[in-house]
């Protein structure tokens, strides 16, 4: 006897992605629960971009030494509609010299989301000689204020945890770009990025050692970017003080 119900041969597939596949049809359009799902994770792609970081909190969750600065974009319009004023800081920034081998920038992106879920626990999951001070609070931030930030402190190498563009299944996506020698002017080809941190994709723990590897061997052959492959996979080399021959 035929069961009542034909049971769907695409339900264990779609458990097992966030990806849109097997959404069927009602007549010529999409089921309705398929275009609400849709609306409810553009509406949360949408809030994650507009949202403010609680920067006193995540100082708090740090446990670390941290500065505060902002970028030139006087306000989130602004910034979402002048990429550039994100790249640069703002005028009377006032940044201290703290000569030092790697410098963490945390910078706001396009996911505010992203950075007070993600950002703490991936600092903790790294090495002690990585987790040092003072960490960079960036409201307002691109990628490439990093370069500005590290070449004010002296910094040797900069990581900038930031958000990333929010996706329609993930809109709190960490991502970090890792800058050797940071001045203004650099070019996203000097830079090394690992994407999508977050315990749906890329694990705390495996972020951080793909970005102690990264690290260690930046600061070996004085460079980041296309000409440094990520080979993490074959093992982490040895403590901070592997330091290239000034």
């Amino acid at each position: 006897m035929k069961p009542p119900v034909t049971r769907d041969p695409w339900a264990e597939l779609r458990a097992r992605t966030p990806a849109r596949i097997a959404l069927g049809r009602a007549g010529p359009a999409l089921p309705t629960k398929a275009v609400l799902d849709f609306a409810l994770d553009h509406a949360r792609a949408r809030d994650a971009v507009h949202a403010a970081v609680d920067w006193d909190a995540l100082a708090g969750q740090l446990a670390l030494p941290t500065v505060r600065v902002a970028s030139a974009a006087p306000d989130r319009a602004t910034y979402l509609r002048r990429p550039d004023l994100g790249r640069k800081l703002a005028e009377g920034e006032r940044l201290r010299p703290a000569p030092q081998d790697f410098l963490l920038v945390i910078a706001d992106g396009l996911s505010a989301a992203a950075v007070q879920a993600h950002a703490a626990p991936l600092i903790a999951a790294l090495p002690a000689d990585l987790r040092t001070g003072p960490v960079v609070l960036a409201s307002q931030a691109r990628v490439a204020l990093g370069d500005e930030i590290g070449e004010r402190m002296g910094a040797r190498m900069v990581a900038v945890l930031i958000g990333e563009r929010p996706g329609l299944s993930s809109p709190d996506s960490l991502g970090v770009y890792l800058t050797y020698e940071p001045r203004v002017g650099r070019t996203d080809a000097e830079r090394n990025c690992i994407s999508n941190i977050r315990p749906q994709g890329l694990g705390y723990e495996a972020a951080a050692a793909r970005l102690t590897w990264l690290v260690r061997e930046a600061l070996k052959r004085r460079l980041t970017g296309v000409e440094l492959k990520d080979q993490s996979d074959l093992g982490l080399i040895g403590p901070l003080a592997h330091r290239a021959v000034p």
